[in-house]
């Protein structure tokens, strides 16, 4: 099997960035797209040959100096200096992980032979791929409009040898590593520093990570609300396929399907019931969950679609003998799906809370706050607590970042999609999220063990057993963040086929 995967040969979708991801491939160019990228730089040149006009990007200024037209024996130090003034970004630093995605998205795009790059520019941005050369990235500083203009232009920084890059797990000078590494500066060219900062590439590198860990998450969500709905000694009824299939959204069917797999073989969900209905919170998981679900599949096709396009500016198309000034780096198609996807991730969240309330709330036969000798002990009445903290933070993160919009550059850029902060803010609420499951989680583990002798389902009970390895019963007060780590821990760790969370 190839340790490489061939940028050009095929789309990018979820599952083949998980691969390249997980197995830790090399990238290279197809054959193909080598032509592509070279034919496209060629075709440029030609053009400055003869072409006395001025061409946005190409031989005049940015934004609303764009009317400026830059002498030709200038536009190499027009390049630089658009990367170096556009490198403003501050505020907290972007994870190695979705820094390598960016640069793998950014090879992605410039593949097509659309943006007019040298072909050193896309083999320098894969050279620091493969070798875990991560430019260091600033959270804030795009409006995600004129594409993530500051994030990119400090991920195209080294290319220059300047900026700093994480190598070796430390923090050192581009110019180091071009040393190190004997590798040539670039000089850049005409178009090419628009060509790297002009991008959604910051955005969809964290819509992508995010993506790849929400569907973990829904996943996590039926299984602990199926713990959960055992541990309360719930009704299996809401969750006939009789009841959704008259109301047949695709992820309402899927999350009652999945539930009634989970609880398959139960003795406590089979076992005759004292009461005729559950809360919503316990009875609504298809319909809640469901509607999660059908949101992660809406962002994933909008995400896939974006990170298989040319996302710069201009546009080169050399069949048509055209140069086109557009605007494929407005965020705005990500910035709503990101909006979308912290609404969707807060509700997981949501619901959740409100199960680990009622478990700790004395009903069905359960002790008040899940632990013996209530009074002396709180047991777990505070994670629901922090449960509820973390659920109120989620509601004011989902806020949507996508309607608002400030001008910018003199008012040429007089709309901007927010979908930066859209990302930023989707990385904490999704964390939450991961949290407030990790307190349901806990909650339900510690509420099972009061149902005993009954077991739940085979499938359960095994989840149960790995759970109970790292987070023992609790029979008296303890350090309760410490478990509540743990149970982070457990989720992050749980490895799950990727063929069930993406189908």
């Amino acid at each position: 099997m190839s340790n490489y995967h061939s940028v050009g040969s095929e789309s990018l979708g979820l599952s083949k960035i998980q691969e390249i991801i997980n197995k830790d491939l090399k990238l290279k160019l197809s054959e193909d797209t080598i032509i592509k990228i070279k034919n496209c730089r060629a075709y440029l040149d030609q053009k400055m040959m003869t072409q006395k006009d001025p061409i946005y990007g190409i031989n005049t200024g940015f934004g609303s100096l764009c009317n400026i037209k830059i002498s030709e024996h200038n536009l190499t130090v027009l390049q630089e200096n658009l990367v170096m003034s556009h490198a403003s970004g501050m505020g907290d630093l972007v994870p190695k992980p979705i820094i390598k995605l960016m640069l793998l998205l950014k090879i992605q795009s410039l593949s097509y032979g659309n943006s007019g790059v040298q072909l050193l520019i896309v083999e320098r941005l894969i050279d620091l791929y493969n070798n875990n050369v991560l430019p260091v990235i600033y959270t804030k500083g795009s409006l995600g409009a004129s594409g993530d203009l500051a994030p990119l232009a400090h991920l195209a920084l080294p290319l220059i040898g300047k900026g700093e890059v994480y190598f070796k797990d430390k923090v050192v000078e581009a110019s180091e590593v071009i040393e190190h590494f004997k590798w040539e500066t670039i000089t850049l060219h005409s178009k090419e520093g628009l060509a790297l900062l002009n991008g959604t590439q910051f955005m969809s590198a964290y819509g992508v990570h995010l993506l790849s860990e929400c569907y973990k998450l829904s996943y996590f969500a039926d299984l602990i609300a199926s713990m959960s709905l055992e541990a309360f000694d719930g009704r299996i009824e809401p969750f006939n396929p009789l009841v959704h299939f008259v109301r047949p959204h695709n992820g309402q069917i899927k999350t009652a399907e999945r539930v009634r797999n989970f609880l398959e073989g139960s003795e406590i969900i089979s076992q005759e019931k004292q009461h005729v209905q559950d809360p919503y919170s316990f009875r609504c998981v298809p319909q809640v969950h469901g509607a999660t679900k059908d949101t992660l599949e809406y962002v994933k096709t909008v995400f896939t679609t974006e990170i298989n396009s040319v996302t710069d500016n201009p546009n080169i198309f050399i069949k048509e003998e055209k140069i086109i000034s557009g605007g494929n780096f407005h965020g705005q198609p990500l910035a709503l799906a990101l909006d979308f996807l912290k609404i969707a991730m807060a509700e997981l969240g949501n619901i959740s809370e409100r199960r680990t309330f009622q478990l700790v709330s004395g009903n069905r036969g359960l002790p008040s706050f899940l632990v013996d000798n209530p009074g002396l002990n709180s047991g777990f009445m505070i994670p629901q607590y922090t449960a509820a903290s973390i659920v109120s933070a989620n509601k004011q993160l989902a806020t949507p970042a996508s309607v608002d919009s400030i001008v910018s550059s003199n008012g040429q850029e007089d709309h901007v999609s927010m979908g930066a902060n859209a990302a930023t803010q989707a990385l904490e609420l999704v964390t939450n999220t991961k949290h407030i499951l990790a307190i349901e989680l806990t909650n339900a583990s510690q509420a099972l063990h009061f149902r005993f002798p009954l077991k739940s389902s085979p499938q359960i009970e095994s989840v149960l057993k790995l759970f109970r390895n790292e987070i023992k019963f609790v029979s008296e007060d303890l350090i309760m963040s410490n478990l509540l780590k743990s149970a982070v821990q457990f989720i992050d760790d749980f490895c799950i086929d990727e063929k069930i969370l993406f189908d």
